[in-house]
């Protein structure tokens, strides 16, 4: 049985990846890039299995607001730093994947821990990602998905904006400069549960994200977004009247 097509939207690195692994297992692929009209697409290809939105963090909000209506209970989201809010915004219920590979230009996909995913495609991501050796799991709740997701951010914002004091690898990070780690762990934590109006176990954030350390204990902290993910926490922080001094001394101590 032929089966429906996948539409991908943007179609970087990790796009890629992904558009590899839904050939793998047997579906056709066809991508809408930024200088294609995506209604006159989603008028030729009314059905698709999924369409994921694979542009970058900066980029999602913008792209929600086009989705055309008849794609709208496909979508799949793949970004770093989301939250419930980035789709509940736009009343949208898509299945969300937190991944955990890395993917650079030139270089095989980087596995470090196995990519969590949930919502009504997320076998379809699983499986596809498994055919080319990439390991991903599927969630069984919302509640378990944003914990997930609150992992990913707490990893990526505190090794990026930490990074920007410490420099170095991750396993250097946590083996020379816990201190600094915790300060700014504890304080992207606080700006987690301002965003979402809910309260985590901080021990547990830290331990998942150690897990990750050990994955790739060579994973450098501060990659090229660094800079502009605190910019961009401390400008969500004074939104919400929340006082991050660790983070604002960072930014002081990096003009």
């Amino acid at each position: 049985m032929n089966k429906k097509p996948i539409i991908i939207v943007g179609m970087g690195e990790m796009a890629g990846v992904f558009a590899r692994g839904f050939l793998r297992s047997g579906y056709p692929v066809f991508p809408v890039t930024r200088d294609m009209d995506i209604q006159q697409q989603a008028d030729l290809i009314i059905d698709p299995e999924l369409v994921l939105i694979a542009v970058a963090e900066k980029d999602i909000q913008a792209v929600l607001k086009t989705i055309p209506a008849q794609w709208k209970e496909k979508l799949v989201l793949l970004q770093n730093e989301l939250l419930p809010n980035d789709w509940q915004q736009h009343q949208l219920t898509p299945t969300v994947i937190s991944v955990w590979f890395e993917k650079k230009k030139g270089q095989d996909a980087k596995v470090l821990i196995p990519s969590p995913a949930y919502g009504e495609k997320a076998d379809i991501l699983v499986n596809a990602l498994s055919s080319i050796d990439i390991a991903a799991r599927a969630l069984s709740s919302e509640a378990e998905l944003l914990f997930e997701l609150v992992v990913k951010n707490v990893y990526i914002l505190s090794t990026n904006i930490a990074g920007l004091k410490t420099g170095g690898t991750v396993s250097e990070l946590w083996s020379k400069h816990q201190d600094v780690a915790r300060d700014v762990a504890a304080e992207v934590i606080m700006l987690q549960e301002k965003l979402t109006g809910q309260s985590f176990d901080s021990e547990k954030l830290i331990e998942a994200m150690l897990v990750a350390f050990n994955g790739d204990p060579n994973h450098g902290c501060m990659g090229r977004s660094a800079p502009a993910r605190l910019e961009r926490a401390l400008m969500l922080a004074e939104q919400h009247h929340l006082n991050l001094p660790a983070l604002e001394k960072i930014a002081k101590n990096n003009k």
